[in-house]
């Protein structure tokens, strides 16, 4: 093989490089990326997840809350239905 030939030959090899390197490139930079945002939104959605919680559970005690209220004024009001006033 002649000089020209080896220069042929680390050109092609240097094009197929560049010709497969920047398309890789720029795929592990899009997967990086990719990768940090689902990292980012699994912690979002977990803590809007916790706070979801939080919230129903504040609103089921502020139900039972008001459950215990409507309870008590309807045993007022058998009370005094059943004996006629105070």
């Amino acid at each position: 093989m002649t000089q020209w030939g080896v220069v042929g030959v680390i050109i092609a090899l240097v094009g197929l490089f560049l010709t497969v390197g920047k398309p890789l490139a720029k795929l592990i930079t899009a997967i990086e990326r990719l990768t940090n945002t689902c990292n980012q939104l699994n912690e979002k959605f977990d803590k809007f997840e916790l706070k979801n919680k939080e919230s129903h559970k504040r609103i089921w005690e502020h139900n039972k809350n008001q459950d215990d209220i409507i309870n008590d004024h309807e045993k007022r009001i058998h009370a005094l239905e059943e004996f006629g006033g105070l």
